[in-house]
């Protein structure tokens, strides 16, 4: 049985209630199944209309793209 523990809300920007949610899953796929970060947007801070679920072991990639996303659209 998956469990869920939010980690932490942030405001969506451009948005007037959107929020990102970051939360842990326990076995997400049954028993047995790897944990998982997942990543959830609300646009209107309830509703999720997305979601993805990363590995804990791809955490350090999935930042650096974000960073280097970032790098180059600030540049």
């Amino acid at each position: 049985m998956s469990m869920t523990t939010e980690l932490k809300k942030i405001d969506l920007s451009g948005t007037k209630k959107g929020v990102i949610s970051i939360a842990d899953v326990k076995e997400p796929y049954g028993p047995g199944s790897n944990d998982v970060v997942s990543i959830a947007i609300a646009l209107n801070g309830e509703d999720i209309e997305w979601k993805v679920h990363i590995p804990y072991d791809n955490i350090d990639e999935v930042i650096e793209a974000l960073q280097l996303a970032k790098a180059k659209k600030e540049s």
